[in-house]
């Protein structure tokens, strides 16, 4: 068994490599700090782009879009000690081989949870009441007017919302949805403690499928691992009730896109909110011709505010590690 990442020695000037555009702010601080390699463009590297950096790096500044692998990582360079995850899921660095070249990994957690919250607010709250078809309706020139059946939907006051992963996000999404009027349904690997159960006025369902079977809305909520990898499947969707309405904020892959897209195009799911896509930003182009499909391009977290702290969470385990001591955010799922 390889063993676990230790501290290296202090290392007051770090060379640290970053992937892709940063907020100003971050990346004006991190020219300040550190011996940084920007990059400027707001491209991602390509493969051998990425390879050179991390070879030439004491620390690797990644974001979702950088594949990781353990090739990269068996490649990098000896004086590669940390990779310091621009963003809070990880599912793209492979931690393995990262443990077993001994480099620390860290992200940011808790930054992004009310921006994605919102979002995911906002797309449960926008496929059932259409918003998507009606902007289009209105920006077509082709609207009469209003009507008594001019654009119906459905109401969310009364419904149940089902959560999947009931972690920062799946918490802050029963807080708004329970203002909204909705009941709200879980499953987590992990049964919340009663009273946050009960401030958030939440059923916990030890069973997802048994859940499946009693809600009107689904939300997803949880990372993207070997576990959740298609963990709404066709067997799963198949359990939904017609008029539900499918809501994915989280990742691209957790949610079987193929059967997806058949239930969407045969009625057997009333619509879905999707922000985010298996082969993003490539979508389905059976997905982009379904009305009952409202789309944003994976844009979930997409604040100033929350871009800003994800930046500073990123500079302060850079930061804690350089002086010789352990980064407040090191990822250790996978490592024990």
């Amino acid at each position: 068994m390889s063993e676990r990442p230790t501290l290296s020695r202090r290392c007051p000037n770090p060379r640290v490599a970053v992937t892709r555009e940063l907020p100003d702010r971050v990346m004006t601080r991190m020219a300040a700090l550190f011996d940084a390699e920007l990059n400027c463009t707001d491209q991602p590297l390509d493969r051998d782009a990425l390879a050179a950096a991390m070879r030439d790096c004491d620390v690797l500044v990644p974001t979702v879009t950088d594949q990781i692998d353990a090739a990269l990582i068996e490649q990098a360079g000896d004086r590669l000690k940390l990779i310091a995850n621009f963003g809070a899921g990880v599912n793209h660095i492979d931690l393995h081989a990262a443990r077993a070249r001994r480099i620390l990994v860290t992200n940011t957690p808790g930054v992004l949870t009310e921006d994605t919250a919102d979002m995911t607010m906002a797309l449960i709250v926008s496929v059932p009441r259409r918003l998507a078809e009606g902007e289009k309706l209105v920006r077509s020139g082709e609207w009469n007017g209003w009507s008594p059946g001019g654009m119906l939907g459905h109401r969310i006051g009364g419904k149940a919302l089902g959560i999947v992963g009931m972690g920062r996000i799946g918490q802050a999404v029963a807080r708004r949805a329970r203002a909204f009027g909705l009941t709200i349904h879980y499953h987590n690997r992990h049964r919340l403690p009663k009273v946050v159960e009960a401030e958030l006025g939440a059923e916990w369902h030890s069973n997802l499928d048994g859940m499946l079977t009693a809600i009107d809305i689904l939300t997803i909520h949880t990372p993207r691992n070997a576990d959740s990898e298609n963990l709404i499947d066709a067997r799963r969707i198949a359990l939904l009730r017609p008029h539900v309405h499918l809501i994915n904020a989280s990742r691209g892959g957790i949610v079987d896109e193929d059967a997806l897209t058949e239930a969407l195009e045969t009625g057997r799911l009333a619509g879905a909110g999707l922000d985010v896509w298996r082969h993003e930003p490539a979508i389905d182009p059976r997905l982009l011709a379904l009305p009952n499909v409202v789309m944003t391009p994976h844009m979930g977290s997409a604040t100033y505010e929350g871009r800003v702290a994800t930046g500073e969470k990123v500079i302060a385990n850079i930061r804690m590690w350089a002086d010789g001591h352990r980064p407040p955010d090191q990822v250790l799922e996978g490592w024990v």
